[in-house]
């Protein structure tokens, strides 16, 4: 191969890379393998990809240029031969409740296209066959499929009396105004328990029926009030006013009390009555997106109109594209928000599997994680597709069944964080195999099973879980134990336990890989309460403020406000972040540095190295 067909890093030094130089073969797949920390992602994300986007985005006017994400240069002395980055991820699709499968894969437009061709009577074209379009949403869920009502388990304690506090959303508890306007109404027996009461009593107490009350005032004298059901007045007060309007807090307690319902207009189906009405083989444009998407492609197999034939080839080969990656179980109104980051990075493989674009360099970040082996399979035949049409595939991962695929290995090590950001063996998977690296071992070895097992001392019950694809669903998790949830991709393992276990017991702690929320102020120590341990003892062995030793209190470099970095805005130009020359990055002012405990000393060793 010649020099032109390999991207050329020389001399990076980006976060723990330790000057490393690599050639690396365009339109192949190549797999970076090595312990977490080894410096694999600073070659792949923070090196190749960055320096992709950034040249990329350089070639748009700088008017355009200031509306793009900023890129900083990595540290490499140079770095050639880059086509544009792609980068495929496991983060999830997300989306609001009006992004589906359909519209993620742009098959919902062909759909809608196809109605508009074919569908009887006519109703008029494909935009109106939208649930984002005006003129084809439900006037009563504008298009959600779904209304925010009122949960009256969670509303009331039918045990209760009005006296004893039945309503039990805080704005109406006893002795409050709202809380007054049922007592004082003369409607009701205020010690009568809600369970006694009769069909038109609780009708009343929910909708009410008119006429106007006096509600004595603690001042003294009184008021009169129209009298308002309790169901109409918590709708108008916190359900059809927009959730900005309210507090965190109070958006928090209408979550408590709510519930959301399909729509009782047009029962989940988003539409309204006329684009419902436009059928095709009897079969109205929401029944067709509820299919199974194998079942959906029977269904369009069917169909014999020769006007739709072009519209259901570019539709079918979407479709074998997505049941190819074993996603045959989704239907095209499933929303985003609800797929899992497997099956989140496989649409976006799909996506590009459907371009015509070639030479491009796709970027995997672990793309094994959490799939069974039989999806890793079909995996591996994706990553294959794509580079059989002339693309560059780089892939951090540490599954063997994905590194087995590569033709070109990176393995980063030998270790990590400052002990790692070497280059340990470059070459084919078979060299990796008889090659000294924790990689290498780790290839030979053969793992073993666990002989002796715990007991557990208890269970978790699911009761009827029927969430999603969940089938009335009951089992006993057992605790004091690590349980395993094992099955394919779509099987319903998340829906069982991130769906029902954590709904019907609200006390589980859940710890998932979502990106931890913080600011640019946030590191390891300041997130978990460790820094401030090490303050108290600082402020302590001299005597001094606890805040001088905080590089968001009295201890932040004035240069640099605690940040360690100085930014610079260039305008239309590209802003540039250098590290602050008045701490050289430290965060705290020279005052605060001279203190120097052995304890201290220590402890910022370990963090650094953490």
């Amino acid at each position: 191969m010649h020099e032109h067909d390999h991207i050329i890093l020389r001399e990076v030094n980006e976060n723990n890379l330790k000057n490393i130089s690599l050639k690396i073969p365009k339109k192949r797949i190549t797999i970076f393998t090595g312990v977490s920390g080894s410096g694999k992602s600073s070659i792949v994300f923070d090196t190749i990809s960055r320096e992709a986007q950034r040249q990329l985005n350089q070639t748009f006017t700088t008017f355009i240029q200031n509306r793009l994400p900023k890129y900083s240069q990595p540290d490499a002395l140079s770095i050639e031969n880059l086509s544009p980055a792609i980068v495929i991820d496991q983060k999830r699709l997300g989306g609001n409740a009006r992004s589906t499968l359909g519209t993620a894969t742009d098959i919902d437009s062909l759909l809608r296209l196809l109605f508009s061709r074919i569908g009887e009577p006519y109703t008029g074209e494909s935009d109106i066959f939208s649930f984002n379009n005006p003129k084809g949403m439900c006037p009563e869920c504008e298009g959600i499929g779904r209304k925010i009502e009122p949960d009256l388990e969670k509303l009331f304690d039918k045990t209760k009396s009005l006296n004893e506090g039945a309503i039990l959303y805080p704005t109406f508890s006893v002795g409050s105004a709202y809380w007054k306007r049922y007592v004082y109404s003369g409607l009701f027996d205020n010690d009568k328990k809600l369970d006694d009461y009769t069909a038109d009593e609780w009708h009343t107490l929910l909708y009410g029926k008119g006429g106007r009350m006096e509600i004595p005032l603690e001042s003294g004298g009184s008021v009169h009030s129209d009298y308002e059901g309790v169901l109409v007045k918590f709708k108008r007060l916190y359900i059809q006013k927009e959730a900005s309007q309210h507090s965190e807090k109070t958006r928090a307690q209408i979550q408590q009390f709510t519930s959301l319902k399909p729509c009782p207009s047009c029962e989940g189906a988003r539409l309204n009555p006329t684009v419902l009405n436009c059928k095709i083989d009897g079969h109205n444009i929401a029944e067709i997106s509820a299919l199974e998407l194998g079942e959906l492609l029977s269904f369009l197999k069917g169909i014999e109109n020769r006007i739709a034939i072009p519209i259901i080839d570019g539709m079918t080969i979407r479709l074998q594209h997505l049941i190819g990656m074993g996603l045959y179980y989704l239907s095209l109104n499933r929303e985003t928000s609800t797929l899992s980051g497997g099956e989140s990075q496989r649409v976006k493989m799909i996506r590009h599997l459907n371009s015509s674009l070639t030479d491009m360099i796709y970027i995997f970040d672990e793309p094994s994680i959490g799939l069974h082996p039989r999806d890793v399979y079909r995996l591996n035949q994706m990553l294959i597709k794509l580079r059989d049409k002339g693309n560059t595939i780089l892939v951090v991962e540490h599954d063997q069944n994905v590194i087995k695929i590569a033709d070109h290995i990176v393995d980063v090590g030998p270790s990590a964080g400052t002990n790692g950001g070497e280059i340990v063996y470059q070459g084919n998977v078979h060299g990796l195999y008889d090659s000294d690296t924790l990689t290498g071992k780790y290839m030979r070895t053969e793992p073993t099973i666990k002989k002796q097992i715990r007991k557990p001392d208890g269970h978790l019950s699911i009761i009827n879980g029927t969430k999603h694809n969940l089938k009335n669903v009951t089992v006993d998790i057992p605790s004091g134990v690590l349980t395993a949830i094992t099955g394919v991709a779509g099987s319903g393992k998340s829906t069982l336990i991130f769906g029902e276990l954590v709904t019907q017991h609200p006390d589980t702690i859940v710890i998932d890989q979502k990106p931890i929320g913080t600011s640019i102020r946030s590191n390891p120590a300041t997130y978990t309460g460790m820094m401030d341990s090490i303050r108290t003892y600082f402020a302590k062995a001299n005597k001094v403020s606890k805040s001088l030793f905080s590089f968001n209190s009295k201890g932040a470099c004035p240069e640099c406000g605690g940040t360690g970095f100085i930014y610079s805005d260039l305008a239309f130009l590209e802003g540039v972040r250098t590290t602050c020359e008045t701490c050289n990055g430290q965060r705290f002012k020279e005052e605060v540095l001279q203190y120097k405990p052995e304890l201290f000393i220590l402890l910022t060793k370990k963090i650094n190295e953490a």
